[in-house]
């Protein structure tokens, strides 16, 4: 199973990612162990998720993700918690 991800940083800023174990990316980003960008942005909490069944489906829709502006995460995020 992989995963994309969406992190929200404490200086309020989004950070999208994939993963195929979850809780240790979110461990090592709050570790300041995954990427250069949430090392200096934490802590950092998980807002959003969706689970692949392979790598490349997972890492095509990462790439769609961050092509959303900001507006268009949050609403992916807010229509997730329904």
């Amino acid at each position: 199973m992989c995963y994309v991800y969406i992190l929200l940083c404490d200086d309020n800023t989004l950070y999208t990612g994939w993963t195929v174990n979850l809780d240790n990316r979110i461990a090592a980003h709050n570790k300041g162990k995954a990427s250069k960008y949430t090392r200096g942005r934490l802590p950092v909490k998980l807002v959003y998720y969706e689970s692949f069944d392979d790598k490349i489906e997972a890492q095509k829709r990462e790439y769609e993700i961050k092509q959303f502006s900001r507006n268009k995460k949050l609403q992916l995020i807010k229509n997730s918690h329904k």
